[in-house]
């Protein structure tokens, strides 16, 4: 092949239909982006959920005064009750689940709540008497929780046997959610410019028809003629694609590492970084590249053969 040739047909072709091609960059950009955006998205969930499950807690919340449960019908618990509770949780049958737990008293759960809700005006109405003690469990494999709400849900002197990762699991549900949205708009925009890329590519060869016949008459072969529409499309989504790429770069480096990190509590800081980025953006490259490629040959095919 003569490839000043092709490389000729190529940069005429882009000229002739620059206002399609810069269609194809825009649909192109937009949809990789909200395909970067939801890649992240799941590795953010990911890292989430690696991180906070870990430390997902079960809490074992004692008796109050005037609890309605049917395990505190004999009112607040008592000494023994919450002795029990504890050897229980010191027994050799919890070991292999148990990492650590701790007791906290009213006095400690009161001073938690005034430090979490400093400030607002929640606080001046709520005493240590109508707060629970709590014994606070961390387990060495936070998926066994159900041993310690099956061993504590009956017994005397405990109201509730609460985990934590149930909360956890609806946060991350919702920004499942969120993700599969991206994902649904990331792919009617890539049909988009799979079908824009084709229709641009049956523009571009029919106002080089004449062209083509000449070609076809001196015996070019049908990947010469078909070679700098393909290029033709590559060019335009690859352009996109890197455009892409760097919104997701400046997403990570701008947003997610500087307004998000300095604005979030600090044990919320395992955000995805640039490395993450960096991962995602050359896949977002070979995607673009992949579809204008299979897009640009089966719409010039079929305009050859037509």
């Amino acid at each position: 092949m003569r490839m000043s040739l092709i490389w000729g047909e190529v940069f005429t072709g882009l000229r002739r239909n620059l206002s399609m091609v810069v269609s194809i960059i825009l649909v192109t950009f937009i949809s990789l982006t909200f395909v970067g955006a939801a890649a992240l998205m799941q590795m953010q969930i990911g890292q989430m959920k690696g991180y906070w499950y870990d430390r997902a807690q079960v809490a074992i919340y004692l008796c109050p005064q005037d609890s309605l449960s049917e395990s505190c019908a004999g009112g607040a618990v008592t000494d023994d009750q919450r002795k029990g509770v504890e050897d229980a949780l010191k027994s050799a049958a919890l070991a292999p689940v148990i990492e650590k737990f701790y007791f906290e008293s009213k006095d400690e759960a009161f001073k938690r709540f005034q430090e979490k809700f400093a400030g607002n005006e929640i606080t001046k109405y709520v005493t240590p008497d109508q707060l629970q003690e709590t014994y606070w469990v961390n387990l060495k494999n936070p998926a066994q929780s159900n041993v310690i709400s099956e061993a504590f849900s009956s017994v005397p002197g405990v109201e509730e046997v609460t985990d934590q990762r149930k909360y956890l699991d609806t946060i991350f549900s919702v920004l499942n959610v969120a993700s599969y949205t991206a994902i649904g708009i990331a792919a009617l925009m890539l049909m988009a410019a799979v079908l824009l890329i084709a229709t641009t590519i049956r523009l571009s060869a029919y106002s080089r028809r004449r062209e083509i016949t000449i070609m076809r008459l001196v015996g070019a072969s049908n990947r010469f003629i078909q070679t700098p529409f393909i290029l033709e499309g590559v060019i335009s989504a690859f352009i996109g694609s890197l455009l892409a790429g760097g919104a997701i770069v400046a997403i990570v480096h701008f947003f997610v590492q500087g307004y998000l990190k300095d604005n979030v509590p600090s044990s919320m800081s395992n955000l995805v970084g640039l490395g993450d980025a960096f991962i995602v953006v050359p896949a977002l490259i070979l995607v673009g590249m992949i579809l204008a490629a299979l897009s640009a040959n089966f719409a010039i095919k079929r305009y050859l053969k037509a």
